[in-house]
């Protein structure tokens, strides 16, 4: 009962760090998502509606990345952003837009390689319809776009959710900062190696229950989309 009185107390009480971490993630994983669904679902689209020579290479390509190991995603973007690395200048590191960018280069190929495999179930019979009715190039492009606008939702979404739940890649190259970069994950983390589990529960529970509404709210803009 000390336990869970414990974590309801954390959870519902006035605690301004609290607010501060979700903030940060939600800041975080809303920007890393949407970047990667901006450049993703297109670059999908391309890959899943078209056949071309390098294709199978690039579809190995992006599967390959579906594989790399946060750590190493979180080792690529420090060496780029650390003071003796060619971005070193703009002074990103252990900054939330630092965490950004190693989030999309983990999400990217993520939403890439499910947007190719949803579009290319029927894009030959697609193509050929648009074909014949003369619509090519980015007309083509932004047909599939429109018509796969609701699949596409739900792909942004499951990125949504890698996002919010990686820990590795973040805390390499945001640190951890205390009201700076600290996250959730990060936080719960934190929280267990100081031997405070009951923090940790609670921060996951946290995590859950923020995960759970935004699913909700987008499921329902996902319902009213598809009644329009």
């Amino acid at each position: 009962m000390e336990l869970i009185s414990s974590i309801f107390d954390f959870i519902f009480g006035p605690d301004p760090e609290l607010r501060q971490i979700i903030a940060v993630t939600l800041r975080m994983s809303f920007f890393s998502t949407l970047i990667s669904a901006l450049l993703g679902i297109p670059l999908g689209v391309l890959l899943g509606a078209n056949n071309f020579k390098s294709k199978p290479f690039v579809s190995r390509l992006v599967n390959t990345l579906l594989g790399l190991p946060p750590v190493v995603a979180g080792l690529v973007v420090f060496l780029l952003l650390s003071r003796s690395g060619p971005f070193g200048t703009f002074k990103l590191l252990y900054t939330v837009n630092a965490m950004v960018i190693a989030q999309v280069l983990l999400i990217t190929p993520f939403v890439i390689a499910m947007t190719a495999n949803l579009v290319g179930v029927n894009a030959a019979s697609i193509n050929e319809t648009l074909a014949g009715i003369g619509i090519t190039g980015m007309k083509r492009l932004k047909y599939f776009l429109i018509d796969y606008r609701i699949p596409f939702i739900s792909i942004i979404l499951a990125g949504f959710g890698r996002s919010i739940a990686e820990v590795g890649a973040v805390q390499m190259v945001g640190g951890n900062v205390q009201h700076k970069t600290r996250v959730m994950t990060t936080a719960i983390m934190m929280q267990t190696n100081m031997g405070r589990f009951e923090f940790a529960i609670a921060l996951g529970i946290v995590l859950l229950l923020v995960s759970f509404l935004i699913n909700s709210i987008v499921n329902q803009f996902q319902k009213a989309v598809g009644d329009d």
